[in-house]
């Protein structure tokens, strides 16, 4: 094992991090098993949706698209945590190299990042159908929305490449440097460095704003215009339907968004285990449940899904 700090322009960078994980609480082993199904229902269910978005030509909607990325990040993020943190947990592997270090940490914050973006897209969605029913497939194409997704993916590339390019300017004192937390956390690294972390301190601030905070206050300003919509309308049924498709929408979005606002929000009183129970549950409940609240209780995809089945295109059977 190589134990000298690599110099290069005068950087001085560690050869490995220590994640350090849980501290002092027994049996974490049960809950690594519980984390390993839950990203393997993940799995399942967000490519099951994939498929069959691709597979029946009526899901090939503005609103589907977004839902398909939304499943896409759900299986990028996921698998950007779970695996490595089993690895890294059920198999005492805790070292991990700075050059790994740091693209675990850039996967990590870009999928997470594309997840809040996606969730706010589909509120715009929301809000522009039933709010302006009217001028819905006029606002929102095939083309504006992947438009507004590339745009979404543009953002979060940026800024994650901003943050993970001051984290390797930064010079460690180090050899091994321990990080608290279950991945390669920005935080714990760039409050670990003995030069200026300045920039990297005023990006920790700004991302919660803008990646957590902005969408956010967009998704509950949607719903808010919704909310009015909604009374205004006379029809009970329509009324219900819309409640319905909003109400799985803002599940999916509390999952998400609740545990994460709490760690940020407390993260100077909260201990690092409960910060990293949090942190590891947002990773992992979300992707599993946003398939089976929000996709699997439309109607539409339902109707979609029998069709499928009974054309035995997904599970073809011997005749």
């Amino acid at each position: 094992m190589n134990l000298d700090l690599t110099e290069n322009r005068n950087i001085s960078i560690p050869s490995y991090f220590y994640i350090s994980g849980f501290s002092g609480i027994p049996h974490m082993r049960y809950y690594y098993i519980f984390l390993f199904f839950v990203y393997i229902i993940s799995l399942l269910g967000n490519s099951c949706l994939m498929l069959v978005i691709i597979m029946d030509r009526n899901l090939h909607t503005p609103k589907y698209i977004a839902v398909f990325n939304l499943s896409l990040t759900d299986i990028c993020e996921s698998t950007a945590v779970i695996p490595q943190l089993l690895d890294m947990f059920l198999f005492g592997n805790q070292l991990i190299p700075y050059g790994l270090c740091l693209c675990n940490m850039f996967s990590v914050f870009v999928f997470t990042s594309a997840q809040s973006l996606t969730l706010a897209v589909l509120s715009f969605d929301r809000l522009v159908a039933i709010c302006l029913p009217l001028r819905y497939h006029m606002i929102v194409t095939h083309r504006s929305m992947l438009v507004i997704i590339g745009v979404m993916w543009a953002v979060a590339l940026l800024i994650i490449i901003t943050t993970t390019v001051f984290i390797s300017r930064l010079s460690f004192c180090r050899v091994i440097v321990i990080i608290n937390s279950f991945y390669c956390d920005h935080g714990p690294i760039y409050r670990s460095a003995c030069s200026s972390n300045f920039p990297s301190s005023v990006i920790a601030k700004l991302f919660p704003i803008l990646i957590l905070g902005f969408p956010a206050f967009f998704i509950i300003f949607s719903y808010m215009c919704i909310a009015l919509t909604l009374f205004r309308i006379t029809t009970p049924q329509d009324r219900k339907r819309a409640t319905k498709t909003c109400t799985a929408h803002l599940i999916v979005v509390a999952i998400f968004y609740v545990p994460i606002t709490f760690t940020y929000a407390l993260s100077s009183i909260i201990n690092t285990n409960t910060r990293i129970i949090n942190l590891s549950l947002t990773s992992a409940l979300p992707p599993m449940l946003n398939p089976i609240i929000y996709t699997f209780n439309t109607e539409e995809f339902i109707i979609s899904l029998k069709k499928l089945f009974k054309r035995r295109i997904i599970f073809p059977f011997p005749k």
